[in-house]
């Protein structure tokens, strides 16, 4: 094991962008119920793979658990995986989630309410359990062990994985996991719009009040009528003139979901992940506030930054089709996509209230469990089970459980419904200082803070002892 020391030691000195590692697609026909002996229907589950690193003789298998979008996207903003596959000579998969991308059961109709059920935490845990069983007879690695990882939603996937299989899963990296939050734990979810506040006024101390005013002119317009929503409209360039004041809710939605996503953005280096955004987007868009003689339009500015890009190409905005309005107030992004993490918000993850002007910076959207529990009845005819979702995925008694990594970002908006602290010798928690959402699962970069660097070392350490563990349990047997 020496020479893998070594290795570790030199990691910061392996640069692989994340888009120069190519990959392979594969298919795998998955029973749409694992739960049901009468249903034998089956969908084409979409993976995909990478053997480049991998020594067949001794190497582990490292495999994404997807989250809620298209596989591909996840491959591309996931370098650190492929870093590590390097370090380890471990064969790389990307599992797709159910009903996200390609991986579509019954097509078209996938979202139709007889349909619609089969989308579920647990049969996508079941899916993955059952792809990298396959998959091991597939590649003839049978006696391969296999390191799961994952970044938010995924990073639940991750931990989840090594809770419920931990016959086919040795070890995880859960990064910006929000496991706390998810399963209707405590009072985690009331704080996120509390935490991208806490990300601005970080960046300036005046920052947040240089949002509030701006949010304020724009309550103060609404009251003026026709001229008022015109002047609005100008200033964010809206594509469509807003013609009612019932349509600034929207409006203010679609605002607080820019600010969310340049928090969870808020990486050192410019990305294309969550939008096109400069490097520390929070601190760029502070500067735009304080230099803007007139908040509102350094607000509109910071919008533009998201929705338009660097660039700026697009000659207008349209709130209508760039923010969807769902049962997750941080948004459910577009698309397909949107209505399959909107059910599932609506289902089996506990997901943040709204905003609340008190704690926050944002103005009063609030949303309740019953607001969204009558969100829900009405979009998806379904109510959430709160009792049941901690007893099914743990809720905070996860001490029973080893061989996991809690990687949380203090610039992440998602940190409070972490696991902060660790919880045992192998429930493991580490803190990324100057991190935002799951920087650590990124391909390292120049520009990276030192603590990212730190933590990814300390990440390949205790990787490195999982499998150890694993190996001298085994060989125990013999």
């Amino acid at each position: 094991m020496a020479c893998l020391k070594f290795v570790l030691v030199a990691l910061p000195l392996l640069y692989l962008t994340e888009a120069s590692v190519p990959y392979k697609i594969g298919y795998f026909e998955q029973k749409i119920d694992h739960f049901n002996f009468i249903e034998a229907s089956t969908y084409m589950q979409r993976f995909l793979y990478t053997d480049i690193f991998w020594d067949k003789n001794k190497g582990p298998i490292f495999f994404y658990t997807g989250n809620e979008g298209g596989i591909t996207q996840f491959w591309d903003n996931s370098g650190f995986v492929f870093e590590a596959a390097k370090n380890f000579s471990a064969l790389v998969i990307f599992g797709e989630h159910r009903y996200y991308g390609e991986s579509m059961p019954f097509g078209s109709a996938a979202f139709e309410h007889d349909k619609i059920g089969y989308l579920s935490v647990e049969q996508a845990l079941a899916d993955y359990a059952v792809l990298i069983t396959n998959l091991k007879i597939q590649f003839q690695a049978i006696e391969s062990k296999v390191i799961a990882f994952g970044g938010s939603y995924g990073g639940i996937l991750s931990a989840y994985m090594r809770f419920k299989y931990p016959n086919v899963i040795d070890g995880a990296l859960a990064a910006s996991a929000p496991i706390y939050m998810t399963t209707f734990q405590g009072s985690e979810r009331e704080f996120f719009f509390t935490a991208v506040t806490k990300d601005f006024r970080n960046a300036d101390p005046h920052c947040p009040s240089y949002v509030e005013e701006a949010f304020q002119a724009i309550e103060t317009l609404k009251t003026q009528g026709a001229e008022g929503l015109a002047v609005i409209s100008k200033t964010f360039k809206l594509c469509k003139p807003l013609v009612s004041v019932d349509q600034i809710p929207h409006l203010l939605g679609w605002i607080r979901n820019a600010f969310t996503l340049l928090a969870m953005g808020d990486y050192p280096y410019p990305t294309t992940f969550l939008a096109p955004l400069p490097g520390y987007p929070v601190n760029v868009v502070c500067k735009m506030m304080f230099t803007a003689s007139d908040k509102l339009e350094g607000l509109a500015s910071a919008a533009a930054l998201v929705y338009n890009g660097t660039n700026g190409t697009l000659p207008c905005l349209d709130p209508d089709t760039e923010y969807i309005e769902c049962a997750d107030p941080t948004g459910c992004g577009l698309g397909p996509d949107s209505l399959a993490w909107d059910y599932q918000a609506c289902t089996e993850l506990a997901l943040p209230a709204g905003s609340n002007n008190k704690t926050d910076m944002f103005p009063v959207l609030p949303f309740t469990p019953e607001m969204r529990a009558e969100y829900c009845l009405l979009k998806w005819n379904v109510t959430q089970r709160p009792n049941w979702t901690p007893i099914q995925f743990w809720g905070k008694d996860i001490s029973a459980a080893s061989n996991i990594i809690f990687s949380n970002g203090d610039l992440d908006p998602w940190r409070p419904g972490g696991v902060l602290e660790s919880v045992s010798p192998t429930l493991v928690a580490i803190l990324v200082k100057g991190g935002a959402h799951h920087l650590d699962l990124r391909a390292s970069n120049p520009l990276d803070p030192p603590s990212v660097t730190q933590a990814r070392i300390s990440e390949l350490q205790w990787i490195s002892k999982f499998l150890q563990s694993v190996n001298s349990f085994r060989s125990s047997l013999v």
